[in-house]
């Protein structure tokens, strides 16, 4: 008896020790970037909510749509501001939600909050990097009635996915020099994709630089700045953006 005490003792032990070294892993992320921070200042163009979501709004007029952007596997929502303040200077609203252990694939459905949190705003586009564009599709996919579109940055859907007849539009954006999902693997998904989704190669883009936290491990170093890879794919989005015939005046 005293044996199978002790056997369970370990193994209650062990449980709890891969718990604790998985949540101490998943909490502790990369500070966001001395430039993030500084693009979470409202001015006279754009306006910035941190609670209970990160939100850029244009001022000047009501927002053309609203974009849900969520996060990479363990990078802080405010790492993405930049990005976001570039899309709401263009006219849409853009929420990076926080979600649990900051990872998305234990929030999938984190948009359903942010599109509560704004009901006036009628049409939506899913978007996210990395872990969070998967998801980001997920959910749009299951929900094809609140989105118009998917927005995937250095990312691709599962390959269970049925995106190609789910009537959503799909711009898929990445860096030719992505170490973390590499272009070959990006480029595997265009067969649940829809024919005629818009792909994106940033010549000399990485991973990491969709986001504003440092470099990241495994990831291939950039030839292009950060500074010039977000510029390309904010350009982007906002061109796939006016393509989509808009819902609401």
């Amino acid at each position: 008896m005293k044996k199978v005490l002790l056997a369970i003792g370990i193994l209650i032990g062990s449980l709890l020790l891969s718990v604790g070294v998985f949540l101490g892993w998943a909490l502790w992320i990369p500070s966001p970037m001395p430039e993030a921070l500084a693009a979470m200042t409202s001015d006279d163009t754009v306006e910035v909510r941190t609670e209970p979501t990160l939100t850029f709004l244009p001022k000047a007029a009501k927002p053309k749509a609203g974009i849900v952007i969520y996060p990479g596997a363990r990078v802080d929502p405010r790492s993405y501001a930049p990005l976001g303040r570039r899309l709401a200077e263009a006219g849409y609203l853009a929420a990076i939600p926080f979600v649990r252990l900051n990872m998305a694939v234990f929030e999938p459905d984190a948009a359903a909050r942010v599109i509560g949190e704004n009901p006036d705003i009628l049409t939506w586009i899913a978007a996210g990097h990395s872990l969070g564009g998967t998801m980001a599709a997920r959910f749009a996919e299951a929900n094809p009635g609140q989105f118009r579109g998917v927005i995937f940055l250095g990312s691709y859907p599962l390959a269970a996915s049925q995106l190609n007849d789910s009537g959503l539009a799909v711009i898929s954006v990445y860096g030719t020099l992505d170490g973390v999902s590499e272009p070959r693997e990006v480029r595997a998904a265009e067969h649940v994709l829809p024919a005629n989704t818009v792909w994106v190669a940033i010549e000399g883009g990485n991973h990491a630089q969709f986001g504003y936290y440092g470099d990241q491990s495994g990831d291939n170093a950039a030839t292009i700045s950060r500074e010039e890879q977000q510029r390309q794919t904010a350009a982007a989005i906002i061109s796939f953006l006016s393509s989509l015939v808009p819902v609401q005046p």
